[in-house]
């Protein structure tokens, strides 16, 4: 089912939902769900390709930037809304993931 079309559920910078979805479609027996992360930044703070960003060394360690996504079949694409809002689970498609203030 690689050419199959496809419907995002979940776009967001949120890692917790992200993994509740996941697990509760794979549960339930979807097997053609897409689920993965992408980096937020275009552009890294360091140089010289050391990938060692001063941000990440604060208090807190490492910052999430990671934007998590969900895809699902076209044809499954009611049953897992359903699912979904009868577990309590709001999924949630953000357009602007990064923000007004995050674009280089």
């Amino acid at each position: 089912m690689w050419l199959a079309k496809r419907t995002t559920i979940f776009k967001r910078k949120d890692k917790i939902t992200w993994t509740k979805i996941k697990e509760l479609l794979y549960s339930e027996g979807f097997k053609s769900v897409k689920a993965g992360h992408y980096s937020a930044d275009s552009l890294f703070s360091c140089g010289c390709g050391a990938k060692l960003d001063p941000r990440n060394f604060g208090a807190n360690g490492k910052i999430d930037r990671d934007i998590y996504f969900v895809d699902v079949l076209n044809e499954d694409y009611e049953r897992v809304k359903t699912l979904l809002a009868s577990n309590g689970i709001e999924a949630i498609v953000d357009d602007d993931v990064i923000g007004k203030y995050g674009r280089v």
